[in-house]
């Protein structure tokens, strides 16, 4: 046995010696002992920081409104006729007042005709029986009639009078059912579909003539969050009316109104309060049923202190930022009071704090940093050469 195990050295001793003489390398010797940068850790991150800094926030709701007319008025004509005349085209714009539609009047102007003559006829007899009223108290100074003479021409003058004045309104009347044989339009704006021709029988009260729709000024109408209630109330209460700027669709600008109506009640299904906004609209840029992009200032935070809203990070335990601390990554939990654009409005950091907004997702607590601002960053990256295009 002892044999066996001796052979058993001897080849492995000579299989060690000709792989040593096949590589050509000699023994390695010991193991190095770790370095001091290898034992220092990982190397520092570079990162982006921009300081945390003081200032106001307007706090901006944005929601989807619909432009509706300050005013849609179907004309109907007062009385029942004939449509002789029609003054205006389809999709015109009309003053207030403008004429619009004549009816047949040859009936009101024969009965204006009539009621004149009556009144006529009235203030002859009204002259006549005041002449003989004077002459009758001439007589009874002399002693010639009687008393009660004079009281019957006085009777007589009186109900002439009363006539004549009876007369007087009649004639109003008549012209008044023959004004209604002229409409007129009854507000400034644009006029929709005509839906009668001359010749047409229209009935009183009852026949839409066409539809004027007032588009200056004009409203926008659309829903906010109850939360944003006590500040739009506020600005309506101080005289200071909430700005709102709405978006025009396909990118042709903007336009801005003012806040000045708000529900008296909020919406129990959708938790939201209706507000109309009124805006001038000379150009007809609003148009009546359609959609904008409404934009409010509900409130502004004032003296907050705003990070960029990049960096923010959102954790399993809320939101976070990294703070860039003598070279040295340091999380700080912190509460988003509101977000707007780029900037958000923050506690538990203060102004100053130099904010990670690059390179975040490298990080962990106590992570060794080289930090650099956005600005520096631009300037090495501009100065970078650009390689050289390879030839063909």
């Amino acid at each position: 046995m002892a044999r066996h195990v001796f052979h058993f050295s001897i080849a492995m001793l000579v299989l060690t010696a000709t792989l040593l003489a096949c590589t050509g390398k000699t023994d390695p010797g010991p193991i190095p002992a770790p370095t001091a940068s290898s034992a220092a850790g990982k190397a520092p991150v570079a990162v982006v920081t921009v300081p945390a800094r003081q200032g106001d926030l307007d706090v901006v709701l944005e929601a989807i409104g619909s432009v509706t007319a300050l005013a849609s008025v179907e004309v109907k004509a007062q009385t029942t006729g004939v449509i002789t005349q029609v003054h205006v085209r389809e999709g015109q714009f009309v003053q207030a007042g403008q004429l619009l539609f004549t009816l047949d009047a040859r009936a009101d102007e024969a009965n204006v005709a009539r009621l004149d003559a009556q009144m006529a006829r009235n203030k002859a007899l009204l002259a006549d029986a005041q002449r003989q009223l004077a002459r009758s108290r001439d007589l009874v100074a002399r002693n010639f009639i009687s008393q009660g003479a004079l009281d019957t021409n006085q009777a007589q003058v009186d109900a002439q009078s009363a006539n004549l004045a009876a007369d007087r309104a009649a004639l109003a009347a008549a012209k008044l059912a023959l004004a209604y044989n002229r409409v007129h339009a009854p507000a400034a704006g644009r006029l929709g579909a005509i839906t009668v021709y001359p010749g047409t029988v229209v009935q009183a009260n009852q026949t839409t003539l066409v539809t004027v729709t007032q588009l200056d000024p004009i409203n926008v109408s659309f829903n906010l969050p109850q939360r944003a209630l006590p500040g739009v109330l506020a600005g309506l209460q101080d005289g200071a009316a909430n700005a709102v700027q709405v978006s025009l669709p396909e990118g042709r600008g903007t336009r801005t109104g003012r806040v000045h109506f708000v529900d008296n009640m909020v919406d129990a299904a959708t938790g939201t309060v209706k507000v109309r906004a009124r805006f001038t609209n000379p150009d007809g840029a609003l148009w009546p049923g359609s959609f904008v992009t409404a934009a409010l200032v509900s409130k502004t935070l004032q003296g907050a202190v705003l990070v960029p809203t990049a960096a923010i990070i959102q954790s399993t335990r809320g939101s976070i930022v990294y703070l860039a601390v003598k070279d040295k990554a340091v999380l700080r939990p912190v509460k988003v009071l509101a977000a707007q654009g780029e900037e958000s409005a923050v506690t538990g950091v203060n102004a100053g704090d130099m904010v990670v907004l690059d390179g975040r997702q490298n990080l962990r607590p106590d992570t060794p940093v080289t930090s650099v601002t956005p600005a520096a960053k631009r300037a090495a990256s501009s100065a970078s050469p650009v390689p050289p295009a390879s030839s063909p």
